[in-house]
């Protein structure tokens, strides 16, 4: 039975000389993540590795789900760990090893020896070609193959032997908050609860923006938007999420600007409202799941449009992606059932028939222009009475 993990991530390797200051931020989400669950975990650094020690009533299955939604992490490997020892012993304990973890194969395999530990008195090559001897005295029924093996396994000389021949899936990426944090514009759609998580996947905090517009939209529109936030939290971590009662500010866009500019108007005052929340909490832009061409207020023009109603910058991962890429990682993640729960946001609910496609900047700020003198109230209003809460994993 093994108690312990090693923990593979990927470009944080090749990061240099502050190299360690990813590798604590990994190490850091990791013991976040575990805290989570039941079991004691210890998370130790050694010479470029993180070992995830496991003892108390610790499960197996919950300890590698927990592991495998914290991003930076490319690999989850199961770990046997032996006293260093001669030669001889370690033969014993790789054949010992095949026995308890590959019972009964027939498969090619390969022995990848690293020796970190430079005092052991054989090589790396030395070490693959004694180990993969013992594996073929003990399993005949086995055969080697150095260029595609069927198990490889791996094993490190340290203060002590670490073995394994498995590698769990990890999500990749950098761990979050190690690339700084931005407010993402969460709506109950598809497409911008995986903006956020593709956004955290690059170690980018999460926080998040929701505009309500009841009476038109119903609570049930909320908590999927809370419910969506929660979902991507498993791997973002806690998300403090604003939720902007924006009735009052689309009523008055309704009323006063020529209806095929709805959409970009509102869309600009979101962004605005966006941002002073952004700027209130740290963030160092917004994110958005606009895809180019999907809507009309997603053309080039829109978006340079909506862009100019802000300073900061605006983030959009999934800009060049196809509507069937989107929802194969809505999949993924496990938001997509509840994105497609028939509770409309205020996004869909004051939809021009004809709306514009191509926007001018000077034709929108002169439609907003005829705004002043109430809009600036509305905005006021709107920010003081926004609830803010966080929302945190199950």
């Amino acid at each position: 039975m093994f108690h312990t993990y090693l923990i593979k991530y990927g470009e944080i390797g090749i990061k240099g000389n502050n190299r360690h200051v990813f590798e604590d931020a990994l190490a850091k989400q990791v013991r976040l993540k575990l805290a989570q669950i039941s079991g004691d975990f210890e998370i130790r650094k050694e010479r470029g590795r993180i070992y995830v020690e496991c003892s108390g009533d610790w499960d197996e299955e919950e300890t590698v789900s927990a592991l495998s939604c914290v991003f930076g992490i490319v690999g989850i490997c199961p770990v046997h760990t032996y006293e260093l020892a001669g030669i001889d012993e370690l033969r014993r304990d790789i054949v010992a090893y095949v026995a308890e973890e590959h019972p009964g194969s027939k498969e090619s395999f390969k022995v990848k020896a690293r020796r970190v530990n430079k005092e052991y008195p054989l090589d790396s090559m030395q070490i693959d070609a004694q180990l993969g001897e013992a594996i073929l005295e003990a399993y005949p029924q086995m055969h080697v193959d150095v260029h595609h093996p069927e198990i490889l396994f791996d094993l490190e000389i340290r203060d002590r032997v670490y073995m394994y021949s498995k590698v769990l899936p990890g999500p990749g990426g950098m761990p979050v908050g190690s690339n700084g944090s931005a407010m993402l514009c969460l709506s109950g759609g598809i497409d911008s609860p995986v903006a956020g998580w593709m956004t955290a996947k690059r170690g980018v905090k999460i926080d998040a923006v929701y505009f309500h517009a009841p009476p038109y939209t119903s609570e049930r529109a909320k908590q999927k938007v809370v419910d969506l936030a929660r979902a991507i939290s498993k791997y973002t971590g806690p998300i403090r999420l604003h939720v902007v009662n924006f009735t009052d500010i689309q009523l008055a866009i309704y009323d006063t600007c020529p209806h095929e500019e709805l959409t970009v108007i509102m869309r600009r005052y979101m962004m605005r409202i966006a941002e002073h929340f952004a700027e209130k909490d740290g963030d160092l832009g917004i994110v958005t799941g606009e895809s180019i061409g999907q809507v009309a207020s997603q053309t080039m023009q829109s978006l340079l449009v909506t862009n100019a109603a802000v300073r900061l910058p605006v983030y959009r991962p999934l800009v060049c992606f196809d509507k069937s890429e989107i929802v194969d990682v809505a999949k993924r993640i496990e938001t997509y059932e509840t994105s497609i729960l028939p509770y409309e946001d205020c996004c869909t609910i004051f939809v021009a028939r004809h709306p514009v496609t191509k926007p001018l900047l000077e034709v929108i700020e002169r439609s907003e222009a005829k705004l002043k003198g109430k809009i600036e109230e509305l905005l006021e209003k709107a920010i003081y009475t926004t609830e803010t809460f966080t929302v945190k994993p199950e």
